[in-house]
């Protein structure tokens, strides 16, 4: 695609949201920007040219995703949780497994207020993606910054995996309220 015209303006952004439709699931920047022939700043731009514009586009940690209305994920569930962060991709997997979706995690952070990041974590093979860019990047996990303790956004096409996805958290001891006496 090197040898793709250049894409200006409001084609670029209709022909970004197309990609983004269409995939149906994360593409970075950076494969937008070659796509586009155009740096990932401009991309950046357009997303939040297209984000002030309504449209349902986020940024998760494996790029950007157009969010349709997901018809198996009928309900969701905040979960309290609590554990290190070499746990985390134990934590990670063992919801996945059950069926869920990770949609985001949340902190309560002393000056900033409630902080939420979203995850959109929903395989083994995504989870893994996860973990591979937290180390990578040399980032650090939220949780990190409150001593273990935060929320995680579980959607699933049913409360029974909810359910289950909360039992697997409570086996493991990753539950806050496993930790009150």
């Amino acid at each position: 695609m090197k040898n793709m015209q250049k894409l200006f303006g409001e084609q670029r952004r209709e022909f970004l949201l197309n990609k983004l439709i269409d995939e149906g699931a994360p593409i970075t920047g950076t494969a937008l920007a070659a796509m586009a022939n155009v740096s990932r700043q401009v991309i950046v731009s357009d997303m939040t040219l297209m984000k002030a514009r309504n449209e349902p586009i986020i940024s998760t940690s494996q790029g950007y995703l157009y969010l349709k209305e997901r018809k198996e994920a009928h309900v969701s569930r905040q979960i309290a949780c609590v554990h290190t962060a070499e746990d985390t991709e134990n934590e990670l997997k063992l919801l996945v497994s059950a069926g869920a979706t990770v949609k985001d995690v949340t902190i309560e952070h002393p000056v900033y207020g409630e902080l939420t990041a979203n995850v959109f974590v929903s395989t083994e093979s995504e989870a893994d993606d996860f973990i591979r860019k937290i180390h990578s990047s040399n980032a650090g996990y939220l949780l990190e910054l409150t001593d273990g303790f935060h929320l995680h956004t579980l959607t699933a096409p049913n409360e029974a995996i909810l359910d289950r996805a909360v039992e697997a958290m409570r086996e493991h001891g990753y539950l806050i309220e496993d930790h009150e006496s």
